[in-house]
This record gives structure tokens, C-alpha cells and sequence, in this order.
């Protein structure tokens, strides 16, 4: 196992996450596997009971661990899925839980001795990351080649100190040629505006001071979109000073990046705009809605459209902000009828709700694309109790306890006296409760469901469910050892989607929603939990209680978010039939009805052919 460590000096907020994630691609690209670990020296245990204004958006993986946003930068550049133990934090390494340092001491199992930070919490840490970076997290089997890991804070910060010592002891652990320090800091270029490439003098002389190569010296600079990062390490052969380091001079390839590259190109050149109104809580920090921001840009660069975001404060569309601040009011309102789509994201607490069930109110009405997500699925289904079943004090009981109409509901198996891990967390399967609903047709058309179903000589079939991606690049390969290879898509009935949320939809009340005009499209496996709710006569009108955005990848958007992107600029009956995208591969995968294509052993061509859609993609390769 290599590893490559990214320290950060000078200042936090550098970009230590985007060049962790970016070096990986660069791995990536050079043909070896790659898995990230981030360590957050806070004594929390995880990210999930801190502010967004403390620090950003709190991220959740399959598993249902809330980690630092990085990870979620590291599972879109990489496009991995990763786990809770793959972000560490002090708190996880002290925990009274099992395993723990302190769990160990009160069992004993430090024979006596006094249990200090030097071995004991040092040798944790570095039990724990020879640990995490064994498993596989790129759907392969075995481990990886390559362990980025990010340390979070800056350099100097006291309680890092306990990481620092670990690490350094961790590179004499592993050994000279598996060991790369990767240090970020910040140069300041006087009398320019914004960042440059660092000249030659600049250069020489932090290498003089410093005692690193001057070769291994890379400037990152100010660019029109993160995408550009992997190409800049690439132009200045980070990969072969990292190589160089660990020792794999020779067994790698040159970095393959062309789909990389011309993504980052495309959305450089994008002008056509698509303005979405983010109504909000915490729109002064855009870190705090991250994932939603990145999956509406890879939505609208699919799409080909440049996204401008129009942020809005909820709470200055309430009529409070009328009498104390008529301009915020005026200006909140101005950008939300000027918007071509509109998006309320999940949140949690009072401040601003009135504002979002507004928002929701006027696209309702006004026929605007409107995505709602988690407390957006929730004011959605609020102001419609409201407005159309005219019950004017219906509510959530997370607002008002005392509510006679209560909309929306607290989990019967949630915990209201612990706030860390108590949420309904992690992936959770929503089934589709009708076949032609818009969010159905768009997960069915999507390409991100397809499965290909390969029997052997004992025609015991086994079956995958994969991407455009596996369609492209492993397909034929996996089909060759074997009989028979079935391909088929479409008719997909459920879906996989990542949670995190204490409130529902109150079950209760579903059969008045529906009689009135209100569609619960998704539901969980027992249909008491909505996932779900559709306006069907309504351009685009979607709220889910599950969170699309941390699904979302580069050249792989959220169907939801495409959709919502295509309904704001009148493309969506297009999307949907499949000829509408020219990023996404739903168009040649068909329009979503079912299909079949059945190749045989020793030919190149399906054995029964009802669409040419898939065909391209296995030309040529005798299956």
C-alpha cells in the first residue's frame, strides 16, 4: 500500500479537500485504485451536530455516516463510495464506544500501563488507517493501490499535534518508497489581482528555504472551475514527482483525462444562462449547501447551460421582513419571480420555514419548476394542506408541537434526547408507486440504472447494476468468459437514495393529500413513509424526503436535478423521451420503455434485436 498525505499551512480554508480529491483523479487516471481518508482533529465525533456556519455542509455516505464535505469531494471527483471510518476524527479516537483507546483502557488491555497520547493514541491512529485504507471502495474487490489522506486544520494547530506525531511515526511504518507528503500553503503574489503561476525566481527560492525540489514545486492557481485542477497537476507532472516518490516510476501509465478535460472546457464556454432561486437558510455560506450547488452544475453543464444561482434568504420573503426591511423583501421577491426554477433544500429549526412554504406556494401557483428536498419536500406538502385543503394551521410538529393538523411528524423511533446519529441516516430504498410519474421516467431513463445479466455454461445468470461507465469500459470484458449476456433496462421500480432526517410526512393525512390532487410517487418498503410527492398536473413539481445531491457525480447528474434543469428551460418532454441531453446517455439508451438485447457466444451482434440503442457499445468485441 502507497500513501500520499496533504498537509496545509498558513491559513484553513486553503484547498487541501479539492487538491486531495484532484490528486486522486490524477491516480485515477493513471490506472491505479484509490481510496481517501480524512482526518478532522475536533473532539466531535463526527460532523453531524455542527453548524453549517461553523463548517459547512454536513455530508452522509451509504453507510449513513456524517463526515466532513470533503468526502463528498472526494466521492465526486473519484466517483467511490466511501464509509464512516474513512473520516477521523480526536473524538472517534478517544470515544468511550468499542475499540476505542478508552474502550481498550477500561477493559485492560494495555496490561497496566499508563495510557498516554505517545504510543497509545498515536498507535490508534495509525491502527486505524492501515485499517481503512485496505477496503476497496471503488466497487472491486481487493485493495486498493494508493491511500490519499487529508489532514484537516493547519499546521501548528495544538490539537493536531497528536496526528502530526502519528503520521510522522507512520511514514517510518510503512517504509521509504510508500510514504508522499503533499504540503499546500499559500504564496502571496504582490501587485496582481487574484492568483498566478509562480515564476521560476519564486520557485528557486522556496526550494532553497524549504528543501523541496524545485521540480516538485506546483503552482495552483485561480481558475474558471475546480475541474481544471487535475489538469494542472497534470501539465506539471505532479504524477511523476509522486511516482518518483513511492517508487512506481514504470508501472503506470500516462493519465488518461479527454471526457475530464473536455468537461472542464465545456463548462468554460457555456453562456446560455438557467437562473435557479435558492431559497434558503443559510445563503450567506454557500459551503453549506455544496453538494446541492455541485449537482445543479453538473445538471446544467449536461444540459449545456450556464448556472446562475439567484441566493435567497428565506426568511425575507415572510411578511415580518415587509415592515422591518422593505428593500430585502423587495429584492427577495424580485429574484424569486424571476427565477426559471426553484429549489428549497432540507434544513432544520423555525427561522426562515415561512419563507420556504412561500416559495413553495408561488411555484405551485405560479407553474415554476420547483425541487424541494427533505424540509422542501416538507413545506411543500404543508402549503398545499394549507392552501388547497384550506387547513391554515397545518403544520410540522417540529414547528409547532401543538398543532391540530399535523402534516408532518416525528419518527416514532427517534430519539428527541440525542441529537448525534439519531436521524434516519444512510442509503434507503424508495419504491415507485406509479410507473409514468415524472420522477419515475426520469430515474428510468436515467443511465445510472441498467443492469446486464450474464449466465455461464450453467446458465445460473448473476446480475449487475451498472453505469454508462461499466456499460462502456467493462462490459464485453466481463461478458466474454461467459455463455450468454443479457442486457436490459428500463421498468426499474426502485430507487437508492441517501437520508437524513428526523420528521415525515405524517401518514395519517396521505389520503386527504392525494384526494385533493397531491401524488406520494415513492414510498419505502412498509408505504407509511412518503419519499416522494408529485404535483401531476403541474410542469414540474417534485419534493423528496432523501437527499439527491450526494448521489450526484461529473458526467453522472442526479435525474431530479436534471430534471429540474430541463424543466426551467422547457426541455423536460425532450429529457424524458431521451433525445434531449447531450451530456447524458439517456438518449441512446432508449426512451425508458423495457428492452432486451441478448448476445451469444461467438457472435457480435444481439440475438434478438428490438433497439439499436445499446448495440454501439458492444460492436466489434466477440462476447
Amino acid at each position: 500500500m502507497k500513501y500520499v498525505l496533504v498537509t496545509g499551512g498558513v491559513v484553513s480554508g486553503l484547498g487541501k479537500g479539492v487538491t486531495a480529491s484532484s490528486i486522486g483523479v490524477l491516480l485515477k487516471a493513471c490506472g491505479l485504485r484509490v481510496t481517501c481518508i480524512k482526518i478532522d482533529p475536533y473532539l466531535n465525533t463526527d460532523a453531524g451536530t455542527m453548524s453549517p456556519f461553523e463548517h459547512g455542509e454536513v455530508f452522509v455516505l451509504d453507510d449513513g455516516g456524517e463526515v466532513d464535505l470533503d468526502l463528498g469531494n472526494y466521492e465526486r471527483f473519484m466517483d467511490i463510495k466511501l464509509t464512516r471510518d474513512n473520516n477521523i476524527t480526536t473524538g472517534k479516537i478517544y470515544q468511550a464506544s468499542v475499540g476505542s483507546v478508552i474502550d481498550k483502557e477500561r477493559k485492560g488491555d494495555y496490561l497496566g500501563k499508563t495510557v498516554q497520547v505517545v504510543p497509545h493514541i498515536t498507535d490508534e491512529i495509525q491502527d486505524w488507517i492501515e485499517r481503512v485504507a485496505m477496503i476497496p471502495v471503488d466497487g472491486k474487490e481487493g485493495p486498493v493501490d494508493v491511500c490519499v489522506i487529508e489532514l484537516g486544520g493547519t499546521i501548528g494547530d495544538i490539537e493536531s499535534m497528536p496526528f502530526i506525531e502519528a503520521l510522522g511515526q507512520f511514514s517510518y511504518r510503512v517504509g521509504p518508497g510508500n510514504f508522499c507528503l503533499i504540503h499546500v500553503s499559500l504564496v502571496p503574489v504582490l501587485n496582481v489581482v487574484g492568483e498566478q503561476a509562480l515564476d521560476d525566481n519564486v520557485k528557486g527560492k522556496l526550494s532553497q528555504f524549504c528543501h523541496v525540489p524545485e521540480q516538485n514545486i506546483i503552482t495552483l492557481y485561480d481558475v474558471p472551475n475546480i475541474w481544471h485542477i487535475p489538469l494542472l497537476l497534470r501539465d506539471q507532472k505532479a504524477h511523476e514527482a509522486i511516482f518518483k516518490v513511492l517508487n512506481l516510476q514504470g508501472t503506470t501509465k500516462e493519465p488518461l483525462l479527454k471526457e475530464w478535460t473536455s468537461r472542464a472546457e465545456i463548462c468554460d464556454g457555456l453562456h446560455e444562462p438557467v437562473r435557479i432561486a435558492m431559497v434558503g437558510k443559510y445563503t450567506g455560506l454557500s459551503d453549506a449547501y455544496l453538494s446541492i450547488l455541485k449537482a445543479l452544475l453538473h445538471a446544467s453543464v449536461d444540459l449545456r447551460k450556464k448556472l446562475v444561482i439567484d441566493w435567497i434568504p428565506a426568511c425575507d420573503l415572510e411578511d415580518a421582513t415587509e415592515k422591518e426591511n422593505p428593500d430585502a423583501y423587495k429584492a427577495a421577491w424580485k429574484l424569486l419571480k424571476g427565477a426559471d426554477g426553484i429549489l428549497v433544500p432540507g434544513g432544520f429549526g423555525n427561522r426562515g420555514v415561512q419563507g420556504k412554504i412561500l416559495a413553495a406556494k408561488y411555484a405551485r401557483e405560479h407553474r415554476i419548476p420547483y425541487l424541494g428536498i427533505c424540509l422542501g419536500m416538507q413545506v411543500a406538502v404543508i402549503e398545499f394542506a394549507r392552501s388547497v385543503l384550506n387547513l391554515r394551521d397545518a403544520n410540522s410538529t417540529e414547528f409547532d408541537p401543538n398543532t391540530k393538523n399535523p402534516c408532518v411528524i416525528f419518527m416514532p423511533e427517534g430519539s428527541k434526547t440525542h441529537m448525534g446519529g439519531t436521524m434516519r441516516l444512510g442509503s434507503r430504498r424508495t419504491y415507485f408507486q406509479i410507473k409514468d410519474c415524472k420522477s419515475a421516467k426520469l430515474f428510468i431513463c436515467g443511465f445510472n440504472y441498467v443492469e446486464i445479466i450474464i449466465s455461464k455454461a450453467s446458465y445460473v445468470p448473476q446480475v449487475y447494476n451498472i453505469t454508462s461507465a461499466f456499460i462502456e469500459q467493462r462490459c464485453c470484458r466481463l461478458a466474454k468468459p461467459f455463455a450468454l449476456c443479457v442486457i436490459r433496462y428500463g421498468n426499474r421500480t426502485f430507487i437508492d437514495e441517501r437520508h437524513r432526517h428526523r420528521y415525515e410526512v405524517n401518514p395519517d393525512m396521505i389520503a386527504r393529500l392525494e384526494n385533493a390532487g397531491l401524488s406520494f410517487t415513492g414510498k419505502d418498503e412498509t408505504s407509511q413513509r412518503m419519499e416522494i410527492v408529485e404535483l401531476p398536473n403541474h410542469p414540474y413539481f417534485i419534493g423528496v424526503q432523501f437527499h439527491p445531491e450526494y448521489k450526484s457525480r461529473p458526467g453522472k447528474p442526479s435525474p431530479l436535478f436534471l430534471g429540474l434543469i430541463a424543466a426551467a428551460c422547457g426541455q423536460l418532454d425532450t429529457l424524458i423521451q431521451g433525445s434531449g441531453s447531450q451530456g447524458n446517455l439517456s438518449a441512446k439508451l432508449g426512451n425508458g420503455i423495457a428492452m432486451e438485447k441478448v448476445y451469444q457466444k461467438g457472435t457480435t451482434k444481439p440475438a434478438k434485436v428490438l433497439s439499436d440503442g445499446l448495440y454501439s457499445y458492444c460492436n466489434g468485441v466477440q462476447v
